[in-house]
């Protein structure tokens, strides 16, 4: 059995060998709940790597967003070569949910446009979970959501071994029966294809494809074969093939289902015509009636994911499989790792209550039958049950996390670098006769950073406040930018990378200091209007914006504010006592914190997703190339380099690519 082997040149600093042992000792001691509470730029990830390396368990890790959990999968991957580290996210590029707005009798039906590569890394996800131990999967929030049945879904995979006697008519019957898509073009994940006396099957989780030659009705030769270059990568004895859907269904279970969804049919039916909803039964009729008969004679319908109940066996109100039942199936005993949990929990616990409301209303209104409000996301606290022992990660953890963690908690406060939390000064926002305002009072202290080579931010309420306050400082020779989350893919990553590299100076946004947000060249941070208590001025969006600031030996803050209010009394004096802290232990150990030099690169590349090209390379449109090649073919081009880069989890260069796919469109059109 492979075991967690942590490779890495680093050696754990500053806190971090404080930290790495208080955690293991606490999970070791059967602790269920711990926190780590680690400051910006403290090395978070490293130290939770080191944890899981020590306890040598199964590893989910949840993100609240598909890019950040890509860059903590690049940054497990790195840490973990020789081990089976996976990306599970929600595989719709876009989704609309099915609705009813019952004020304005409109139905919304289901839109879904579904991404291949991240439906091939889900599969890869699960079927690691149920072959090997040292797994660690990095998920989306969408790992809370109904997945299928494990039992099935491993029950259901293909062994093939050499010697093994199968015809080719049975053997294409076997994949076809685990949802594989016949084909005689080229292949992709989920499809086989037939050349004679040889099988080619690409498996839903991977790339590469298998070449499978009979001799009469035995398998004489397997052999692993790169899908483009057809080049032999290996000759094995045995595969074995998992189904290309995670949702299976055998026909007794097919028949039972049709039984049980007719039953439940006839009795909402009797409670509609006991209320009198003559409209709402018929509604409900016609369409139910439609997909048994469409899953009698096809096996599937639009909108099959509702009656998921009725395939499962599953009792009314009974939490669904997910994600998490593959850990569990498996891996009785695993971690979770809760990363940024400050909002990540919350978006957890919200998912549950806004699913059943839609529902409910889809029920009421004969648009679902009553099972269809079991399929869902798990409730927060069936969530609760179903993990193994958890650390909570972030720079400010949320009441739960310190009720859970009993006030245990580990701190990470001293940074590797030795750098210092930012200093923070207040000054007042109305002209008093010593201050112009903070408008005028930012102006100054902006120029004065600028003369220094720093990079200036401004925090505003709105998004006409940040508009507003850009114009005005172009208006005083002051290069700025406005960003907010009115700018499309393409001129966000445009305009972070060019206030890395110093194209402007000045960028003013809403909430544009998320966490995960690298930018070391920043030696100032005026937050406006500081005192307007509210979720872009609590005590936990303020740490995250001063922390912003951690990164640059020059690092300030300043917060413009006529009253201190509570929020930013608890930030100034968390920071205070953390720079304390710091400021201590520098003199102790002899240190001098250097500004981070950090290469300026595409924010994709800062995410740390390695390419063998520059993204540059990738995503800039050659105008000269225009002149020579036509527009389909550049096209082609494009969409190659699209997929490429979802392949290595780059959504940000992707989205970049399919912007200018859709411009030279309409230049071919």
């Amino acid at each position: 059995m492979h075991k967690f082997n942590l490779k890495t040149p680093y050696k754990p600093a500053g806190d971090q060998p404080k930290a790495i042992k208080a955690l293991v000792e606490g999970f070791k001691k059967g602790r269920q709940y711990q926190t780590l509470l680690g400051v910006t730029g403290s090395g978070k990830t490293f130290t939770a790597a080191n944890v899981i390396e020590a306890i040598q368990k199964p590893t989910l890790v949840i993100a609240h967003n598909k890019t950040l959990a890509a860059q903590l999968a690049q940054e497990y991957k790195d840490f973990f070569p020789e081990n089976a580290v996976h990306y599970f996210v929600s595989y719709y590029d876009y989704y609309q949910p099915e609705a009813y707005m019952p004020i304005t009798d409109t139905y919304i039906e289901k839109e879904a446009q579904i991404n291949k590569e991240i439906d091939r890394l889900r599969h890869a996800s699960t079927q690691a979970l149920l072959t090997r131990k040292d797994v660690i999967v990095v998920a989306s929030v969408s790992c809370i959501y109904g997945l299928g049945n494990p039992e099935e879904y491993e029950n259901e995979n293909i062994k093939l071994e050499k010697g093994q006697m199968i015809s080719r008519g049975a053997l294409l019957r076997a994949l076809v029966g685990i949802h594989y898509t016949r084909t005689t073009a080229d292949l992709s994940s989920g499809m086989v294809r037939a050349l004679g006396n040889v099988v080619e099957v690409m498996p839903i989780s991977e790339r590469e494809m298998y070449r499978i030659e009979l001799k009469g009705d035995i398998i004489e030769k397997i052999q692993k074969i790169n899908a483009v270059t057809r080049a032999l990568i290996d000759e094995t004895d045995t595969i074995f093939i998992f189904p290309a859907k995670h949702f299976i269904t055998p026909e007794d279970v097919r028949k039972r289902a049709i039984e049980t969804i007719s039953l439940e049919l006839k009795e909402q039916l009797k409670v509609f015509e006991k209320e009198e909803k003559v409209l709402e039964a018929e509604r409900l009729k016609r369409r139910t009636r439609y997909d048994l008969a469409m899953i009698r004679e096809v096996g599937y319908c639009n909108g099959i994911e509702n009656y998921s109940r009725h395939f499962s066996g599953k009792l009314p109100g009974e939490p669904p499989d997910t994600l998490l039942s593959y850990f569990i199936k498996n891996n009785k005993d695993f971690l979770t790792i809760i990363d940024e949990s400050h909002v990540t929990v919350p978006q957890i616990g919200g998912m549950y209550g806004g699913d059943c409301a839609r529902k409910e209303t889809l029920v009421s209104h004969g648009f679902r039958l009553p099972s269809a409000k079991d399929n869902r996301p798990l409730s927060f606290a069936e969530f609760e049950h179903a993990i193994g022992q958890t650390l909570f990660t972030s720079a400010t953890p949320g009441s739960y996390e310190f009720e859970k963690s009993k006030k245990e908690v580990v701190e990470q406060i001293i940074r590797p670098t030795g750098l210092l939390d930012p200093e923070i000064s207040v000054k007042p926002v109305t002209e008093n006769g010593k201050y112009k305002g903070q408008i005028a009072d930012f102006i100054e202290e902006a120029e004065e950073a600028i003369k220094k080579g720093g990079r200036v931010i401004a925090t505003t309420l709105t998004k006409k406040m940040a508009e507003d306050l850009a114009a005005y400082l172009k208006e005083r020779n002051i290069k700025t930018e406005y960003l907010h989350s009115d700018i499309e893919t393409l001129p966000r990553i445009e305009i972070l990378t060019d206030f890395r590299k110093g194209v402007f100076d000045v960028l003013v946004g809403v909430n544009l200091l998320r966490e995960g947000l690298d930018l070391p060249e920043v030696s100032l941070i005026g937050i406006l209007d500081a005192d307007r208590e509210g979720f872009l001025r609590s005590e936990t969006s303020l740490i995250q914006i001063i922390g912003r600031a951690a990164r640059n030996v020059a690092g300030r803050v300043i917060l413009y504010a006529d009253v201190m209010t509570g929020s930013m009394k608890r930030a100034i004096g968390e920071t205070n006592r953390r720079r304390a802290i710091q400021l201590a232990h520098n003199k102790a150990h002899g240190i001098t914190p250097q500004t981070i030099i950090k290469k300026v690169r595409s924010i994709a590349e800062s995410l740390g997703l390695e390419h063998k090209r520059a993204v540059a390379e990738l995503v800039e449109l050659d105008k000269a190339t225009l002149a020579h090649k036509k527009p389909a073919q550049l096209i082609k081009e494009k969409k190659t380099q699209m997929n490429m880069a979802v392949k290595i989890l780059d959504f940000e260069s992707a989205a970049l690519l399919r912007d200018e796919i859709a411009e030279l469109e309409k230049l071919s059109a």
